[in-house]
């Protein structure tokens, strides 16, 4: 019998029954409308825009905001929102895990950050999936390294005329909202801010990045500000204290992408297992050859360690003490669990898994941008050891 998806994971002490009838509604509705159709619209390199609202309805959007806005947070803790992402990985297409997802890291800041009525206006329209908001940080010459940001931001009475461009925006083309971290002051972190800017303001142009490695299904794209005339009324946050805004969210975004990539490392485990069992070379299946059997221990083993850290710093966090050094050595152990199990999963599917359509050629593809994404594994490495002061 082939491993089936739930049983490659690890008990978690923490999940009652209630999260999983949330799981079962969740895949019931993933199984339906997304499954069928997911390596098409990777292939097209587009989601349906009568998803979002689709995906809104059954709560995929709304876990853990304030109902308020629309949100679903009275009484859910971290794990509702982990189960989402583990049953949008479990799909095997990374593009439609970060499309549906990428409120998730700009979202959260402007519903701590926003006037009221900015909250109001942008909230509910997300939440329902009428309209999209996306995260503008990276320049084309300056990534991580945030204080080096060059877009800017003059003030000129009630306004902010902002120049420059951000690259690398993940749901860029299709935003109505960038949350975008601009120059105000001085050089340093010391004069940034974070300015929501309506993507339908006059100077706002943008150009799609459409030969990607992976995430084909998620838009990504390069976005432009000639002389855009943005009301002060979008400021999140305190002027030149932009770089709080930023780091805001930064646990939960890679916690985010930390429940992925191991659900990805299962979803890998999963599919190496059922060919080994179907396909048989020298008179035995796969599965009975001891050299297989170990590449599927040494999966299951990373997969374990890695669910086990995520159960910890969840733990942590959940009581409000979260270790950001922990969270940044996780997010380094599970894109190598990720690419562990994507490379061993490729060669027990040997040529099959060479083809375009499985999901494990789509997730060996995907590592790259996991490991990347949030904060690379050096960033990660040199986070976690300056929390530590070593």
């Amino acid at each position: 019998m082939p491993l089936d998806f739930d049983s490659a994971r690890l008990s978690n002490p923490f999940l009652t029954p209630e999260h999983e009838e949330w799981r079962l509604q969740l895949r019931r509705f993933i199984d339906k409308e997304i499954t069928p159709y997911a390596n098409d619209w990777d292939e097209a390199g587009k989601i349906p825009d009568e998803l979002w609202p689709k995906a809104a309805d059954v709560g995929i959007f709304s876990v853990g905001y304030p109902e308020a806005y629309g949100g679903l947070s009275e009484g859910l803790d971290l794990w509702y929102g982990h189960i989402v992402q583990e049953e949008l990985a479990k799909i095997g297409v990374g593009g439609i895990t970060a499309a549906l997802s990428v409120h998730g890291i700009s979202l959260p800041s402007v519903l701590k950050f926003a006037a009221e009525q900015i909250r109001q206006e942008v909230g509910p329209a997300v939440l329902s999936g009428q309209k999209r908001i996306s995260l503008a940080v990276t320049e084309p010459g300056a990534g991580s390294d945030v204080a080096q940001l060059t877009t800017t931001a003059k003030s000129d009475g009630d306004y902010y005329i902002v120049n420059g461009s951000k690259t690398f925006i993940t749901g860029g083309m299709y935003a109505n909202w960038y949350s975008t971290a601009v120059r105000t002051g001085d050089k340093g972190a010391k004069g940034v801010s974070v300015i929501l800017i309506p993507a339908d303001l006059e100077g706002v142009s943008r150009t799609p990045l459409d030969k990607k490695q992976g995430w084909w299904a998620s838009d990504t794209a390069t976005i432009y500000f000639d002389n855009v005339k943005v009301p002060k009324k979008y400021l999140l946050g305190v002027e030149n204290k932009g770089f709080k805004v930023i780091m805001n969210n930064f646990n939960l975004e890679r916690l985010g992408l930390i429940v992925n990539m191991e659900a990805y490392s299962r979803v890998c485990l999963e599919e190496a297992v059922e060919w080994a069992q179907q396909r048989k070379t020298f008179g035995k299946c796969l599965s009975e050859h001891q050299v297989i059997r170990h590449k599927i221990a040494d999966m299951k083993q990373r997969i374990n360690a890695t669910q086990a850290y995520l159960q910890n710093c969840t733990y942590q966090l959940e009581q409000g003490n979260p270790n950001v050094g922990d969270i940044a050595m996780l997010k380094v152990q599970a894109s190598q669990t990720m690419e562990f199990c994507a490379r061993e999963a490729m060669q027990i599917l040997g040529g099959i898994g060479y083809m375009r359509g499985s999901k494990v050629e789509r997730l060996y593809r995907e590592v790259r941008v996991n490991a990347i994404g949030g904060g690379s594994e050096e960033i990660m490495r040199d986070l976690a050891t300056r929390q530590y002061e070593v």
